[in-house]
C-alpha cells in the first residue's frame, strides 16, 4: 500500500469510527446519523459493520467532520455527561425554534447549531 493511501485510509477509518462513537454517545439513531451525514441507513449498518469507511472529499465525509465537532463543542460544554448532552439535543431550544436534533439534519441547520455551541463555549 502507497503511504498516501495508507494515510488516507486511517484517516478514513478514524472518521468513521469517531462518528459512530459520537452517534452512540448521543443516542442518535442510525435513520438519523444518515440524514445528518447523507447517507442511507443501510450505508450507516455497513460502517458499523466496517465493511463502508467515509472518504474524504465526499459530502458525507465533510458532514461527519461537522457532526464530530458538533458532539466535541457539546460535550466540552457538558463536561463529558451524555444524560445532558443527549437532553440538550432532544429538547425544544428557542434559538432553533425547534429542537436541535431537528435542525442537524440539514447542512444549514448542523451549521448553526456548531455556531451556537461554539458561542457558548467561549462563555465557559
Amino acid at each position: 500500500m502507497q503511504p498516501d493511501l495508507a494515510a488516507n485510509t486511517a484517516e478514513n477509518a478514524v472518521l468513521t469510527k469517531a462518528t459512530l462513537r459520537a452517534a452512540d454517545l448521543l443516542d442518535i439513531t442510525a435513520r438519523m446519523l444518515a440524514s445528518i451525514i447523507g447517507v442511507s441507513e443501510a450505508t450507516v449498518s455497513r460502517m458499523r459493520r466496517q465493511e463502508f469507511l467515509l472518504e474524504r472529499g465526499t459530502k458525507p465525509f465533510e458532514l461527519a467532520v461537522l457532526f464530530v465537532r458538533l458532539f466535541r463543542s457539546l460535550d466540552a460544554i457538558v463536561g463529558g455527561d451524555e444524560t445532558v448532552a443527549r437532553a440538550w439535543l432532544k429538547n425544544a431550544n428557542t434559538a432553533f425554534d425547534g429542537t436541535p436534533l431537528e435542525k442537524i439534519v440539514t447542512i444549514s441547520g448542523l451549521v448553526d447549531v456548531i455556531a451556537y455551541l461554539d458561542s457558548r463555549r467561549a462563555l465557559v
